[in-house]
């Protein structure tokens, strides 16, 4: 009786994965349509458990995000605490890239491809950009709090910042303002008609792709049609005073470490006083005789080489919401394209135009760079952002092999808390707090972190 009713209630749940099921997409449209994306899941699902509840495929979890934000986290840790030790992942001083200069790519276009999950199902457009506004706020006041100045470092257990001297751009705050853009994108600007094909698709998202378009166009009308003309600034020490050094420029659509556009808007809108001290720019040739790192000045050190610059500046940060709408086209196709090997075709053909695109345009001489977000290094560190995903998600939501990335995608549902935690030093800056006697005699300092 037991046996008659467990073969009934497995020829039910197999018959169950081939029925058609009525659904209804973001445009309020019903379709028909198999259970193809987890067919050969259900199969292993009933062998083990057969009474376990049938799960379709739009209420799966792509488990590729987290592991693809998870990496990304890896990754940056690597880099903050490896790169001084090994030059070569460190970020770059100048033009190129290097490991570490494919971080924040990495984030701003995993933003993006979350964001249509986000934001598919609108019940009131008002409220769903109060709470992109939200959201995006409570990010840039994290960020000004972590990477304003605040918080001393691993060896100074004082806190607190002259608000004259805060620093208003950081990492969280470039990721804050391109996922309001990209959010409002995705809020305001998609069209209703159905997505049948991929030209379908572009037309019903052609205002993002407008709007990529304006960022771009106004950020290279800037950064190369701007005149820069001299200026100065001063370097307070104890010892010296204060020293004035000026830096003579007087040009238009320079991209050098002096004399560019993005530095110059930052100087004027944001303040020299708000701009980050330590440039990354101090480890090239001109500056540093240890090259590519830190180190003591050349004789023949030009003017600028100790001038403060923020590699998340204004107009840099502009540029860098395109990456987070180049992540959240990819998103798109996920949301309109069932089958695994539409999306990933069409991945991997965006991600290969992308990256022959920038390296085309770096051999004509716009250079990568990414202090400067240019526009070759963001198709380049776009189209390797498509790659790696197109990867991942082949290996973890395709072929199933998700136990080996069980850590990564861990750290890619708490990426938030591990960056606060971990690579904002904030958990090294806790213990460091509890010492012995002197502040020197601590648990850090025995391990030899923080020396």
């Amino acid at each position: 009786m037991n046996e008659d009713r467990f073969g009934f209630s497995l020829m039910r749940t197999k018959l169950a994965m081939y029925e058609p099921i009525k659904s209804t997409d973001d445009d309020g449209v019903h379709q028909w349509r198999e259970k193809k994306d987890i067919e050969s899941a259900s199969s292993l699902q009933i062998s083990s458990s057969y009474y376990r509840p049938y799960l379709p495929p739009d209420k799966e979890r792509l488990v590729s995000l987290d592991v693809f934000r998870g990496l990304t986290v890896a990754l940056m840790i690597l880099v903050d605490d490896v790169g001084g030790i090994f030059p070569a992942i460190n970020h770059s001083p100048w033009d190129g890239v290097t490991l570490a200069d494919f971080v924040m790519p990495f984030f701003l276009f995993i933003v993006g491809v979350s964001l249509p999950f986000a934001y598919k199902n609108l019940s009131c457009k008002y409220a769903a950009t109060r709470k992109a506004l939200l959201r995006s706020l409570k990010l840039f006041v994290l960020g000004l709090f972590l990477q304003g100045g605040f918080i001393h470092g691993l060896n100074n257990l004082t806190y607190g910042i002259d608000v004259d001297k805060i620093r208003i751009m950081g990492i969280l705050q470039r990721i804050a303002i391109a996922y309001l853009v990209a959010a409002l994108c995705e809020i305001w600007f998609k069209g209703n008609h159905n997505v049948t094909s991929e030209l379908s698709m572009i037309k019903k998202y052609k205002f993002h792709w407008l709007m990529a378009f304006v960022i771009t166009t106004t950020y290279m009308s800037l950064l190369y049609g701007l005149y820069v003309p001299d200026w100065e600034y001063q370097i307070s020490t104890q010892d010296q005073g204060s020293t004035t050094f000026l830096v003579q420029c007087g040009i238009r659509g320079n991209t050098g470490p002096g004399c560019n556009a993005v530095g110059m808007l930052d100087r004027m809108l944001l303040g020299m006083h708000h701009l980050y001290r330590k440039p990354v720019y101090a480890r090239t040739k001109q500056c540093s005789i240890y090259s590519p790192r830190n180190g003591p000045l050349p004789p023949d050190a030009p003017s600028w080489c100790q001038a403060p610059f923020d590699p998340e500046g204004l107009l840099s940060s502009l540029m860098a919401t395109v990456t987070c709408l180049v992540g959240l086209h990819y998103g798109h196709i996920i949301i309109h394209f069932k089958d695994h090997k539409k999306r990933l075709n069409q991945w991997i053909l965006r991600s290969f135009c992308l990256l022959m695109l920038g390296l085309a345009f770096d051999l004509f001489g716009m250079h990568l760079n990414k202090p400067l977000y240019t526009l070759s290094y963001v198709c380049v560190t776009a189209g390797a952002s498509g790659f790696l995903f197109s990867a991942i998600y082949l290996m973890v939501d395709v072929y199933g092999y998700k136990r080996a990335s069980l850590v990564l995608q861990w750290m890619g549902i708490h990426a938030l808390p591990i960056y606060v935690l971990i690579a904002c030093n904030l958990v090294f800056l806790i213990i460091h707090g509890f010492y012995w006697k002197k502040p020197i005699n601590n648990l850090l300092h025995l391990i030899g972190i923080g020396k």
